[in-house]
């Protein structure tokens, strides 16, 4: 959950990506980060490893617009999808405040982003925390290519709670910002709702 400092006059808040290992969750990441000023964003650390773009995680923090006097800061992780690092998502996972999941459109993946849904659920319940009310926005990456998974299809398959969901093409930038503002203002909402706070992301 978001952290308030009120020492400091700042709001934490945790934004996780998640889904099936090389599905475009690091490029999402870097494209973002690509895209924000610099004096409003921290380096970006990332671990490329064989088998996966990911080792640990990507993060970096946003700070946006003051929100009723106190700074509203983003930390933004992806988290490696491969079955090996499953202690590493869920450690991730712990104090999140809303997820992206970015699922591959190859259709010969449609398991792997089914299977990587359900283990999301899993270690969200296995947290305490309420799936159906944790912000959620999805991403249906990679529809460029040829053989895609029908966007009816992922939505009947994964988005059960009819949350946004945007087509990208994560590598040519496509759907990314609209992707990460989308899950911003999902967040903010939500902490309007438990904090009565509210300003949506520019």
């Amino acid at each position: 959950m978001a952290i308030v400092n009120y020492k400091r006059r700042e709001i934490n808040c945790k934004i996780v990506y998640v889904g099936p290992s090389v599905g475009g969750k690091t490029t999402n990441i870097q494209c973002i980060h690509g895209r924000l000023p610099s004096d409003h964003r921290s380096s970006l650390q990332c671990i490329n490893t064989e088998g996966d773009r990911t080792l640990f995680f990507d993060y970096f923090s946003l700070d946006l617009q003051t929100v009723q006097g106190m700074a509203t800061k983003f930390l933004v992780y992806a988290v490696p999808g491969q079955p090996l690092y499953r202690s590493t998502r869920k450690m991730v996972l712990n104090g999140v405040d809303g997820i992206v999941f970015v699922a591959d459109s190859n259709a010969n993946r449609l398991s792997d982003n089914l299977e990587a849904l359900l283990e999301i659920k899993a270690m969200l319940e296995e947290y305490g925390y309420d799936y159906s009310s944790i912000p959620l926005v999805l991403q249906y990456n990679k529809r460029d290519l040829e053989n895609t998974t029908p966007v009816e299809e992922f939505e009947t398959m994964l988005n059960d709670r009819n949350c946004p969901y945007f087509e990208s093409v994560a590598i040519e930038n496509k759907g990314v910002i609209a992707t990460f503002k989308a899950i911003c203002t999902k967040v903010i909402e939500h902490l309007n709702e438990s904090l009565g706070v509210y300003s949506k992301p520019k």
